[in-house]
């Protein structure tokens, strides 16, 4: 480990409310151990900004990491040349052009179907009931696993997440992620096989047209699917919380004094969907004062960086006129997020608008509890309307 200072947590109430701990992190120890977790902490988003760049010494290359023994070696696991080729790859089913003519018709479609069945209940729960269904099938059509359930693709992704989270090491976790990546497998190899004579622009089809290796293939479908169905998800249901919870919001939004990608990034900055990136030491190094050792697990807390108080001011507040331009939500460098513009086109140009524009009087029927610290959402968002 780091010689850094050393804080300890309370594993349950850092999942259940992390931001206390990460802004003392920031005020006395902005890099520091914490035993529970493994690993050296980076909290402030400066810091991050910078230190997310030097792949040469924090790499996201991990053989041993949960990611990789889980769900195989894929993209986010590589750097330099070998992370390009196969982002390159994967570019022509997540550019901001194919969202735009392929992939955004489909979303709202979509969508208009899961309000259709969702309209004539008159309450619900935004995370099971609206974004879970409207995530699960994008992440199909994109994908390439049209096959499969949007409930089953939820579960999938959660898994998955879950495992990469474990660093408790709970055996019941590890089955689930090993569980889930075998019913992937199952479905990647047989819509392969589909593809062969026609790919599509699917993350299968262009990862089979540009001749990538199976294994490589099959570990970025999942790594799509690991992120590409909690972050839409908890932020479609989280901003819809957000805007219900800050009326003043809604009406800057409603009477177009602000646009629903505002209300988006906003809500992602405040609370981070995908709140940490591993890396691991690849070579000794010096960063403010703390020595690192090759092999060395550090957390990139992008969770942290978007409450930094000296970049945002008063960061606990959702403030739609904030400028979120230096916040970490997708972030930054080699490993900016490639389906960055699938996901915004997905959640504020589609389900926020749609939600708001075809329920009636939307309102907040209870309270809504928030978890997680690597990857963070609300639980259950129940509302009505009508």
């Amino acid at each position: 480990m780091s010689d850094a200072p050393v804080y300890h947590i309370d594993r349950a109430a850092f999942a259940a409310d992390p931001y206390p701990d990460l802004a003392r992190m920031r005020a006395e120890a902005p890099i520091c151990q914490v035993p529970e977790l493994g690993a050296t902490l980076m909290t402030r988003r400066d810091t991050i900004f910078a230190q997310e760049k030097r792949v040469e010494v924090f790499s996201s290359v991990q053989p041993g990491g949960l990611m990789t023994r889980l769900m195989g070696e894929n993209m986010m696991r590589k750097d330099g040349a070998a992370h390009m080729a196969e982002r390159r790859a994967l570019f022509p089913a997540l550019s901001p052009r194919t969202v735009r003519d392929h992939w955004a018709p489909q979303f709202r479609a979509a969508c208009a179907a899961v309000l259709d069945r969702l309209a004539p209940a008159g309450r619900a729960d935004l995370v099971a009931d609206f974004a879970m269904p409207v995530a699960g099938e994008a992440l199909k059509a994109i994908t390439g696993l049209t096959g499969i359930t949007a409930a089953q693709m939820d579960a999938a992704s959660q898994a998955m997440i879950d495992g990469c989270a474990n660093y408790a090491g709970a055996p019941a976790v590890e089955a689930r992620c090993h569980a889930a990546t075998a019913f992937l497998d199952a479905e990647i190899g047989a819509r392969m096989a589909e593809l062969s004579a026609a790919p599509d622009l699917s993350c299968i089809g262009v990862q089979m047209a540009a001749g990538l290796p199976e294994a490589a293939l099959r570990a970025n479908v999942k790594l799509v699917i690991s992120g590409g169905q909690n972050e839409p998800r908890d932020a479609i249901a989280g901003t819809a919380w957000a805007l219900l919870a800050h009326p003043q919001a809604l009406a800057q939004v409603q009477a177009g004094r602000a646009d629903w990608g505002r209300a988006f990034d906003e809500y992602a900055r405040l609370v981070a969907p995908i709140g940490m990136s591993p890396r691991q030491v690849a070579r000794a190094d010096t960063v403010e004062g703390v020595t690192f050792a090759p092999g060395d697990r550090v957390f990139l807390m992008f969770g942290s960086a978007n409450r930094d108080e000296t970049v945002f001011r008063n960061p606990d507040r959702y403030d739609l006129t904030r400028d979120t331009g230096p916040a970490l939500t997708f972030g930054a460098g080699p490993h900016f997020c490639a389906g960055a513009a699938a996901a915004r086109c997905l959640i504020a140009e589609v389900a926020l608008p749609m939600l708001f524009a075809r329920l009636p009087r939307l309102r907040l029927e209870g309270p809504v509890r928030f978890h997680g610290w690597a990857f963070r959402g609300p639980v259950a968002v129940p509302v009505a309307w009508g």
